[in-house]
């Protein structure tokens, strides 16, 4: 047996969530040959810590099965965002990736964090920022004392309220409850940007940009002044959301920010009682637009109780007992998404436009 057998034999395995198997997706660092056995050092490019020994386990068998023995080490190394020539990468984050929706009450902003929270505990290093200026939710629905302020570093920087095992940044936490946000279009971007780009986001793989609804000032904004790597739109079967997720799309296109796909929310109820599961929402939205758009429909969640109140009470539900169907749920998503970022670093589309506005 020499490292040429092994690299043959890995060749016939396919990781499933990448697509192909690792030589092919340059995943294979390093195949040492010691006394008879190979051991494989492999980097992933997305998080995988909940199937991790499931994944080594399978390559073992796969190689045992050609007679090869082997020991194999996995990690995690998220590939680094492309910027547009002459624009910087935000100080201390790799991929920026921003959730939205064409109008509100479509679960956006719960879509949002439990993606992070999803996306940490599989194993990256994950922020989560609250682009809605006029609305922040973050604070609550993150479980976060009202009054808390970030710390302040030689008075220019913000320091992240750290929670759940997520950077976190919100204008929830620079005013009050009772304090309305009274400011024009121009006024809530430059907050935005300060939030972004003053915070010192501590070396995270993704930062989830949890948006406003719609297309204004800030959407605007992001894509125009932000290394932005991918959007994700979020939207409910019925056929009023339909319609304005389908400019959010429209938007990301126009500024050519890619997106990565959709998530439809509230696809079904499921009743506690008696199991029956009804489409209350309608059917089948989310499949039509990422058709159209040919983009992938990265998840179809149905409508739950627990969800509401574990966003409600800002409980980190990952780990709850009674919800590990959710935690399964959100942590394909979550592989979904890292490949797919992964994937589309090498898109030529994957770059910051400048707005010409005629």
């Amino acid at each position: 047996m020499n490292r040429l057998d092994v690299e043959k034999h890995l060749q016939g395995w396919l990781d499933l969530n990448l697509g192909m198997d690792w030589l092919t997706a340059g995943c294979i660092r390093q195949i040492d040959i010691q006394q008879g056995e190979a051991y494989i050092d492999v980097v992933l490019p997305y998080p995988f810590a909940s199937v991790a020994s499931s994944l080594a386990a399978a390559v073992q068998d796969h190689l045992a099965d050609q007679g090869i023995s082997s020991h194999l080490k996995l990690t995690l190394q998220v590939p680094r965002m492309r910027t547009r020539p002459g624009m910087a990468a935000l100080q201390g984050v790799k991929n920026i990736v921003a959730v939205a929706s064409g109008k509100g009450g479509v679960g956006k902003s719960t879509t949002a964090i439990n993606l992070a929270h999803a996306l940490a505990a599989e194993g990256a290093r994950v922020g989560i920022l609250d682009a809605d200026i006029y609305g922040p939710s973050l604070p609550t629905l993150m479980g976060i004392a009202a009054g808390t302020r970030p710390d302040v570093v030689d008075e220019k920087h913000f320091k992240p309220i750290h929670c759940h095992g997520l950077d976190v940044m919100s204008m929830g936490f620079l005013v009050t409850e009772q304090t309305p946000v009274v400011w024009r279009g121009p006024m809530a971007t430059g907050a935005l940007m300060q939030m972004l780009t003053q915070t010192l986001w501590s070396d995270l793989d993704y930062l989830v940009v949890d948006m406003p609804p719609g297309t204004g000032d800030i959407a605007l904004t992001l894509a125009q002044k932000v290394p932005v790597t991918a959007a994700l739109i979020v939207t409910t079967p019925q056929d009023l959301a339909l319609i304005d997720a389908i400019k959010a799309v429209e938007m990301f296109r126009k500024v050519e920010i890619p997106v990565l796909g959709v998530i439809e929310n509230m696809s079904t109820h499921v009743c506690s009682h008696c199991g029956h599961e009804e489409a209350i929402f309608g059917h089948g939205a989310g499949e039509r637009l990422a058709s159209d758009y040919a983009v992938e429909l990265l998840a179809s969640l149905p409508l739950d109780g627990r969800i509401r109140l574990a966003a409600d009470r800002g409980q980190g539900w990952l780990e709850d007992a009674h919800m590990l169907d959710w935690s399964e749920r959100y942590r394909v998503l979550a592989r979904k998404v890292g490949v797919a970022l992964a994937r589309g670093v090498s898109l030529p589309d994957n770059r910051i436009p400048t707005l010409v506005m005629n």
